[in-house]
């Protein structure tokens, strides 16, 4: 069996360790088995940390775990780093995944700042449950689904859960373009790297204190 040090280890990003994180971790998961604790924990960083692709930005507090619980909100390479580090925080192996994603229910606003309905990076937690790893995806919170009319994403801790491939009326949703492997931390300076050149407009934006309440453009 793959050893499993690295995946329960504090990293950079997923800093499991930081004093937060473990007091969030342990308050989240409640009590119950391996299962049961991991999906409350996916749950909490589901919907009490906002997606906002718009608190973003090249620095590393922007991709870091304990800063996206500080902050509330992320989008979702932190909201990833953020249920792994809790997992890890109450003893559950976990390491973060990336795909290449073709996001069909982006808003305008956010499209016209990427340059391409095609988001790359995009990132997923996989935790180690039952002897396998399972893909959880955290990303976007409940009340942002509602009005986006998309089904929220429900974990069981048994089965993967991705972006469903339509959302409600049978509008495609999110549709996966390439996959980018797992982690077991978030590979920064990477990712910057291809954001810097790819989405220098969304970049220069976030730099330049760029708000935006992307709920309220859904």
């Amino acid at each position: 069996m793959e050893n499993m040090e690295k995946y329960l280890a504090a990293g950079e990003f997923i800093d499991s360790g930081d004093a937060g994180v473990r007091a969030f971790a342990d308050k989240a998961a409640g009590a119950g088995d391996e299962v049961e604790r991991a999906v409350q924990l996916y749950n909490a960083v589901r919907d009490e940390v906002l997606y906002d692709p718009y608190y973003a930005g090249e620095e590393p507090s922007y991709f870091r775990a304990s800063d996206c619980l500080k902050a509330k909100r992320g989008f979702c390479i932190p909201k990833a780093a953020l249920l792994a580090a809790a997992a890890r925080a109450v003893g559950i192996p976990a390491r973060v995944g990336y795909a290449d994603v073709r996001n069909h229910l982006a808003t305008k606003r956010l499209i016209e700042l990427i340059g391409s309905d095609v988001f790359l990076w995009h990132s997923y937690t996989e935790l180690f449950l039952g002897e396998r790893w399972v893909k959880a995806t955290p990303a976007f919170n409940l009340s942002l689904c509602k009005r986006f009319g998309v089904r929220p994403l429900e974990f069981n801790g048994r089965d993967d859960s991705l972006f469903h491939e339509y959302a409600d009326g049978g509008r495609r949703h999110m549709e996966y373009v390439q996959d980018r492997g797992a982690y077991p931390d978030v590979p920064y300076e990477l990712i910057v790297g291809e954001f810097r050149k790819l989405y220098p407009r969304w970049m220069s934006y976030v730099a330049s204190n760029g708000k935006g309440d992307f709920a309220k453009e859904a």
